[in-house]
């Protein structure tokens, strides 16, 4: 489905950017795979996938807080004279605290890697794309960012933000016809929320008419629809994942 298509990838270490990278390699696509450090278990499975798959995995290590090493990330792929079909952001994280528990440097801390990261990468991926006039730029929200949630104002916010970049950049970038979309996941089963008390898990699970968490393996099923040109007519939408718990 993806074949000759070149995707970049934030958060491949683990969780839904780990399944992405696994499903789009073997869907054809060559991957530029961003990490926040190195790790030998990954590095023996992305060089076995590439293999497996026929197709080359980059990796690119740097720390979605820091905007410099960001910055210098884009540039190497630039001097690499990588090309970005696909752009997929799904690395992010969570602070959760009540509201009045909540500190100005930890909302700053999630929107540094939830968001601000994010529009980062984007710039440098989006100028690429306008080059060869097409792209897909696929954004990982949640349904936190739609529906609220207790204990989450950081986290919920970061996504939220993100959901309004989604809208801006389909009307911005369409002229290059580069279409931009967004995913909200709901309970999904990652390190995040299997983190989270036994009783709290099982009170999320039973509000999901599915009775179930997704699996990373089912959002990134989505983002390979979205990232395709089976949604070659889509641009400026937010796709719930999240088993009709919305």
């Amino acid at each position: 489905m993806l074949e000759g298509k070149t995707a970049l990838i934030t958060g491949c270490l683990k969780g839904i950017g780990y399944e992405a990278m696994q499903l789009f390699a073997r869907s054809g696509a060559n991957i530029l795979a961003c990490c926040q450090h190195q790790d030998p278990a990954w590095e023996a499975s992305r060089q076995q996938l590439a293999e497996e798959a026929g197709v080359t995995i980059t990796p690119f290590y740097f720390d979605m807080a820091n905007a410099e090493e960001i910055r210098s990330a884009m540039k190497q792929l630039a001097a690499q004279k990588h090309k970005v079909d696909i752009l997929l952001n799904i690395a992010g994280i969570a602070q959760d605290s009540l509201f009045q528990m909540t500190t100005l440097d930890s909302m700053r801390s999630v929107f540094d890697v939830n968001f601000f990261s994010q529009m980062l990468i984007t710039q440098y991926a989006s100028k690429l794309m306008a080059r060869q006039e097409s792209g897909s730029i696929v954004n990982v929200s949640s349904i936190s960012a739609i529906d609220g949630n207790a204990g989450q104002i950081s986290y919920s916010c970061s996504k939220a933000a993100l959901i309004g970049a989604t809208k801006t950049l389909a009307t911005e970038l369409a002229e290059h016809n580069i279409r931009v979309n967004a995913i909200a996941p709901g309970v999904i089963k990652t390190g995040m929320t299997t983190a989270l008390p036994a009783a709290a898990l099982e009170n999320l699970c039973a509000r999901i008419p599915m009775k179930r968490m997704g699996l990373p393996c089912e959002v990134a099923g989505v983002m390979l629809f979205l990232a395709s040109d089976l949604s070659s007519y889509i641009t400026g939408q937010v796709l719930r994942v999240d088993g009709g718990i919305g």
